[in-house]
């Protein structure tokens, strides 16, 4: 099955006619709170970073990279259907936004993660791990 899924597996960017879609697909990781809500507009944005894994038309995963300087870029809302999980879908939405940061010379890419091993079994890694750490504070409710 695996193999059979990886066969036909397309990692693609998004276009506009998938936004509606990727709204859809990802509300039930919103809900489960493994992903942050990201609305109809937020999404058109990342369009120009945002890929999607599918297997003949059907899409089975996304991922987006927000790019915020030359310095630093966020993987953000990467979500594999519960169904295609296991199977490297996961890894290869990954890859293709650390290529695109790679092909726009962006010097991080940071992944805000409770998945930690994932991303480490990606090849991320915490900067200068003994001496920083990122600290977040939130200004409002989600």
């Amino acid at each position: 099955m695996a193999t059979k899924i990886m066969s036909n597996l397309v990692i693609r960017l998004a276009t506009e006619a998938d936004i509606p879609v990727l709204a859809e697909f990802i509300q039930p990781f919103v809900e489960e709170g493994d992903l942050l809500p990201r609305t109809v507009p937020e999404l058109s944005e990342l369009l120009p970073t945002l890929f999607v894994a599918e297997i003949d038309g059907r899409i089975l995963g996304c991922a987006a990279l927000e790019i915020y300087s030359w310095k630093l870029s966020e993987i953000r809302s990467l979500a594999v259907s519960k169904e295609a999980q296991g199977k490297g879908i996961g890894r290869k939405l990954v890859k293709a936004c650390v290529d695109l940061a790679h092909d726009r010379n962006i010097l991080e890419v940071m992944a805000i993660t409770a998945s930690d091993e994932f991303f480490m079994s990606c090849g991320f890694d915490y900067t200068l791990p003994s001496l920083k750490r990122a600290l977040f504070i939130q200004t409002r409710e989600i």
